[in-house]
């Protein structure tokens, strides 16, 4: 995303996963707000997925989708099998909204809401 606030959300996000792990009430909050950003860019796919993320963290009080595998590079994905840790997963998908510019973010946001929406 290209605000200076929505970033700094991100990385505030980024940050608490890794000191607190997923702690729904603050979580879905920040993700709340991150929307709000998301919308305010007319970034459909972002909003989409960012409501499916609280959405689905609401109802199974963790992130229970797998971090996506890259399917050209078999030791990238031997090594992500291993960090699929729900908060792994969800950072990965957090930090995708940070460049939208990259194609390959847009690719594994799409990704990332199929996976949400067949959940």
């Amino acid at each position: 995303m290209e605000n200076k606030k929505a970033i700094k959300l991100i990385d505030k996000i980024l940050e608490n996963l890794d000191a607190t792990g997923i702690n729904t009430d603050a979580l879905i909050d920040d993700i709340k707000e991150l929307r709000t950003y998301a919308l305010e860019q007319q970034v459909p796919l972002v909003v989409k997925v960012l409501r499916l993320t609280y959405e689905h963290i609401e109802a199974n009080q963790s992130f229970l989708i797998p971090i996506l595998e890259d399917e050209n590079d078999e030791e990238l994905a031997e090594a992500q099998e291993v960090e699929s840790t729900p908060v792994e997963s969800l950072k990965y998908l957090i930090a995708l909204t940070r460049n939208l510019n990259n194609k390959m973010n847009i690719s594994d946001l799409r990704e990332y809401k199929e996976l949400l929406m067949a959940y």
